[in-house]
């Protein structure tokens, strides 16, 4: 029964620290935040605020998403608003 309880106590702690532990960036998030930053750097607001907004938007993706973040937001309201706030854009 104690094996049960540390096993249980274990994975809980995995699981905890998976979830607390910052997703890192790689070079194929850096090309997808480089081009939704293109894509958006005429639609009025300015490059720091744009550059947040296409972070918060690639956070928010699949890491096995295949579409650019500028066709994904088309069918993704609530994580566009949810990033428009963070980000400060509108």
């Amino acid at each position: 029964m104690k094996a049960i309880f540390v096993s249980l106590a274990v994975l809980m702690s995995l699981s905890l620290a998976s979830s607390i532990t910052p997703a890192r960036a790689d070079a194929d998030d850096a090309a997808w935040i480089k081009k939704c930053v293109s894509d958006n750097k005429r639609e009025g607001a300015t490059a720091e605020v744009v550059a947040a907004w296409c972070s918060c938007m690639n956070n928010k993706m699949s890491a096995t998403e295949t579409l650019s973040i500028t066709a994904w937001e088309k069918t993704h309201p609530t994580e566009v608003a949810a990033c428009d706030k963070e980000s400060g854009w509108k």
